[in-house]
């Protein structure tokens, strides 16, 4: 047992080492922290470059995923719209999000001109109502963006009205979505020989509900049947700086129960998923590895324009890519740390403040976890003792 174990391991390793050594030198030379090469030194005294040389290559698959983005808005103004048209706000990252079989994301608002009626907030001063231009839509194409979740708080800013123009603003640009209740509540697309499903929930009227397991369930077992590889996104949990932890147990946040994020995702790997990813807390928060299935629970505000806090935590997110075998287990992961400043797209960090977050996040919340993140933003098993 502790043989094929450790020759796993080694797999895993050298799947690590050879699947991800061109996007991780990628971001690394844009200015990477300089624990990078210490961090090589460490995983090359747990397996000797030469051993991995013999080992066979299996094929993995690449899904990135990043949270939050809103790339702008025209209500209650214009000049809540980017410089540009938009056109510079992914351009720094936008080579590295194509670097995938599988590229997701979570589409914070509407995608549409006009026509609906915004949603009426009972406090202004902590509601936000968001219209992206239609014509916005052409830089998740450009970015390589394959797969949208609508299941959050803005996808129904504009009503039945709304959601249906920025449905059919995804429809016509080939981008799949899911998360509405009812009639989207999920999808499969076909991408690198295998049919990839998505499903995605919120606690937010209009979409699939995370707060129902027995449901959530249901939906992820009906997936699994038609998908090789299922993808759960959910948007839940409380928000801010002082949210970055996982409780384990129901978030509320200016009175409304968001959800237990931790049993949600337990009980999607449980029916079938593969792959769960997090976001609506505005904040980065821990990951984990339960069942040989990876859990990120909040990649945080990747691409948010003018109406969003981008203060502290708040404003670093990880672009987080994920390795899967032929049957949707994690093999290895990189972070790759990017920040945001007002009025500007995504950068590449080089302080790595969101690879430094998520590991202690991940020690403190997940100490049990198999995980390693080293400090270059590698992910990978930890090996038997």
């Amino acid at each position: 047992m502790a043989t094929t174990f450790f020759r796993t391991g080694l797999l895993l390793l050298a799947a690590a080492s050879a699947g991800l050594g061109t996007l991780k030198s990628r971001w690394l030379s844009e200015g990477a922290s300089a624990g990078s090469e210490r961090a090589q030194r460490q995983l090359d005294t747990l397996v000797q470059p030469s051993v991995l040389d013999t080992l066979p290559q299996a094929r993995t698959y690449r899904v990135i995923g990043v949270g939050d983005i809103m790339l702008g808005t025209d209500y209650p103004s214009p000049s809540h719209l980017p410089p540009n048209d938009g056109a510079d706000l992914l351009a720094e990252v936008r080579d590295t999000l194509r670097q995938a079989d599988i590229t997701f994301g979570n589409l914070e608002g509407t995608l549409f001109d006009r026509g609906g009626k915004p949603k009426k907030c009972q406090d202004p001063a902590v509601c936000y109502v968001f219209r992206t231009p239609a014509r916005y839509v052409r830089h998740f194409v450009d970015a390589g963006f394959d797969l949208l979740s609508l299941a959050n708080n803005h996808s129904g800013d504009f009503g039945p009205e709304g959601r249906a123009k920025t449905k059919n603003t995804l429809h016509q640009a080939g981008i799949a979505f899911a998360g509405l209740v009812g009639t989207d509540e999920m999808v499969v697309i076909e991408r690198a020989g295998k049919r990839w499903g998505l499903c995605a929930f919120s606690p937010n009227s209009g979409t699939c509900d995370l707060r129902n397991l027995a449901r959530a369930q249901e939906i992820v077992r009906t997936l699994v049947e038609q998908a090789d590889i299922v993808i759960v996104s959910f948007h839940g949990g409380a928000e801010g700086p002082t949210h970055q932890h996982v409780p384990r147990r129901t978030e509320h946040f200016h009175g409304e129960n968001r959800g237990d994020v931790y049993a949600f995702a337990h009980a999607v790997v449980d029916a079938g998923a593969d792959l769960v990813l997090g976001h609506g807390p505005h904040v980065t928060r821990a990951v984990e590895l339960y069942n040989d299935r990876f859990i990120a629970y909040s990649l945080g505000n990747f691409c948010t324009f003018g109406r969003f806090s981008l203060a502290g935590p708040a404003g670093i997110a990880p672009i987080l890519s994920i390795e899967v075998d032929d049957e949707g287990r994690f093999v290895s992961g990189q972070i790759i740390p990017t920040y945001q400043q007002k009025h500007h797209g995504p950068k590449f960090d080089p302080q790595g403040r969101a690879t430094k977050a998520i590991i202690e996040l991940t020690r403190t919340d997940f100490p049990e976890t198999p995980l390693h993140i080293l400090p270059d933003g590698r992910i990978i098993r930890r090996l038997s003792e």
